[in-house]
């Protein structure tokens, strides 16, 4: 990525390729940027076995609390030989009775325990009832999650677990580093060294050359109370002919700490004046469904034009903590 050009104190010209206008609903690659003002810099943008076991009745209910020993022991009988994951139904088994779950099944011809064949396919009904009736733990336990779950819960609980490994919060697809919420602002700092952070509950945003075609990303960070919020600025097409600029703030931290702060964007300029309030994103959630569903500042090119100056689009960003 080619780095941003000066030009002049507290402001920096676009840089990189523009990407050509996506089709409508297409994330645009990520633009690390600067931004401005009071504190204030421009933001730079690039268009960028299973046998049959006895199962003691307490295993068998009750969630949460501490996993007891033969807790652990009978949701073991379910570990899947080669990626140590849970076997759940529907469940297979190899002609000798050992299990594979489904999705290492598909890629292998033979039975990794005692390489018979895996065809036919015969279901092991004891074992789905078993595990109807076993609560499993969720796959991030080994990075603090304490939930158990029946096994029709598990899938969708992974998806949102706050103990899942974080992407990139970089908008766009281009960079797809993943790893712990800690190890998330030495990524940015070493990865997008382009981002700038600016200090304080109150900065303005600055935006350069709105007036680009096809899908671009303004990004910045601010740092305030503590903890660093990623303030993002999108341009698109959600519906075809239709160009939507798209602001958010996203917490570097939980959704549980988000819930602590509230942020206010602002347009002002020509006697008008355009604002949003929210609470933050957990950068967990990203901003593609915030996009999706319109939960976040939007407005059209026309309305851009009523506030920019010579291309610049300038928008006051006021973090703040709620009340416990």
């Amino acid at each position: 990525m080619s780095r941003p050009s000066s030009a002049g104190p507290g402001a920096s010209k676009p840089c990189g390729k523009q990407q050509p206008p996506p089709p409508p609903q297409q994330q645009p690659q990520h633009a690390p940027s600067p931004a401005a003002a009071a504190p204030a810099a421009a933001a730079t943008i690039a268009a960028s076995g299973g046998g049959s076991s006895a199962v003691p009745a307490a295993v068998l209910s009750g969630a949460g609390g501490p996993v007891s020993p033969q807790h652990h022991e009978l949701t073991s009988l379910f570990e899947c030989p080669v990626c140590f994951d849970y076997v759940l139904p529907p469940i297979l088994q190899c002609q000798a009775g050992h299990l594979v779950c489904n999705q290492c099944r598909q890629k292998l011809s033979l039975c990794p325990t005692c390489r018979g064949s895996l065809t036919p396919s015969i279901r092991n009904l004891a074992m789905e009832k078993v595990a109807s009736a076993v609560l499993f733990p969720c796959k991030y336990a080994t990075t603090g999650c304490s939930l158990t779950l029946h096994h029709t819960e598990k899938p969708e609980h992974e998806d949102i677990c706050e103990y899942r490994p974080y992407s990139c919060p970089c908008p766009g697809a281009s960079c797809k580093w993943q790893g712990s919420l800690e190890a998330v602002m030495s990524h940015l700092m070493h990865a997008h060294k382009s981002i700038t952070t600016l200090q304080g509950e109150d900065i303005v945003f600055l935006a350069t050359d709105i007036n680009l075609p096809g899908a671009v990303d303004w990004v910045m960070m601010q740092s305030c109370f503590g903890h660093h919020f990623m303030l993002v600025l999108e341009k698109q097409e959600k519906y075809e002919g239709h160009q939507q600029f798209f602001a958010i703030v996203l917490l570097i931290g939980t959704r549980k700490q988000a819930e602590n702060f509230a942020y206010r964007l602002e347009l002002n300029g020509n006697r008008r004046r355009l604002t949003w309030e929210a609470t933050p994103r957990s950068i967990h959630d990203g901003v593609s469904a915030a996009i999706l569903n319109s939960d976040c500042l939007v407005f059209d090119t026309a309305i851009a034009h009523l506030f920019a100056d010579n291309g610049n689009l300038g928008i006051n960003v006021t973090i703040s903590t709620c009340c416990p």
